[in-house]
């Protein structure tokens, strides 16, 4: 497993290293079996630090956590034990999907754009239907089942994920609903 540790105009000492890959690496490797990478992020943000760290899974899923404290490896620690609860909670699952995908996900590209808001907050009618464009990015759309894209949308902690279904190759969309449960918008099913 490769790991990349850095900091974010902080410098990251080999001790901080050192324990970032003994303790991250024993928590993946108890539930995910084979992973293939992950990036650690320190940053300090006023009086805090923050820990975020990003694993990339063999099967192609992503899991992710974010901590902070007021002390660097207090950051990382609350960072490695949300990804530990995480990890514990989807075992059952990443491991099953393992055992049937036997190829990665596959990633489709697309463009993702950033639109800039009302300004000054204003409830105006705009000059024209047409949004400015802020940004423009480059971003992947993974190719999931229903099941994987739920629970890769749970493992980033996301309120929305846009996949494309496996089943039959249609752009996906799951949600977090405001009543706790999950929506899922296919419109494949319509036709």
């Amino acid at each position: 497993m490769r790991y990349q540790v850095t900091g974010k105009q902080i410098d990251i000492g080999e001790a901080l290293q050192t324990h970032v890959v003994t303790e991250l690496g024993g928590i993946v490797e108890k539930y995910a079996g084979r992973p293939t990478d992950a990036n650690v992020i320190f940053s300090k943000h006023a009086h805090e630090y923050a820990c975020e760290t990003i694993v990339h899974l063999s099967t192609g899923m992503t899991a992710q956590a974010m901590g902070r404290a007021p002390e660097i490896y207090a950051a990382f620690e609350s960072c490695a034990e949300k990804m530990d609860k995480q990890l514990r909670r989807y075992k059952r699952r990443l491991k099953d999907h393992h055992k049937e995908r036997t190829t990665p996900v596959e990633l489709f590209g697309a463009s993702s754009y950033i639109l800039a808001s009302s300004q000054d907050g204003e409830d105006t009618e705009p000059e024209s239907l047409q949004p400015i464009i802020v940004a423009e990015m480059e971003t992947k759309i993974p190719s999931l089942s229903v099941g994987e894209a739920v629970m890769q949308m749970e493992l980033h902690g996301a309120k929305v994920l846009v996949f494309r279904n496996e089943r039959h190759d249609g752009v996906n969309v799951v949600y977090k609903r405001d009543d706790g449960n999950i929506g899922w918008i296919d419109p494949a099913e319509t036709s």
